[in-house]
């Protein structure tokens, strides 16, 4: 939890769970969901190996550049494979 995470900016054909607005943004983990099963191997039947499922939380500012209000949050449940750790740009 607390980790800044960036979410893939790929569009990979198929059945995926991530919205676009999302691809190429930056969050912080807000809370670990456990493993799940992954939607995009189940939509063809297939068989899958549970994944880590968080839920990141975004800043409409990160968004969306003309956002009211900015400082308002998004909270979207995105599986690990999604995502990569992105450094602290505060940290020194």
């Amino acid at each position: 939890m607390g980790t800044r995470v960036r979410v893939a900016d790929i569009a990979p054909p198929g059945h995926v769970r991530t919205p676009h607005y999302l691809r190429g943004r930056v969050g912080v983990v807000e809370r670990v969901l456990g493993p799940f099963p992954n939607p995009e191997e189940l939509a063809y039947g297939r068989r899958t190996t549970p994944l880590p499922l968080y839920r990141v939380r975004f800043p409409m500012g990160e968004l969306w550049a003309d956002a009211e209000h900015p400082g308002d949050t998004l909270e979207a449940e995105i599986y690990a494979h999604w995502l990569t750790i992105e450094e602290d740009p505060d940290a020194a």
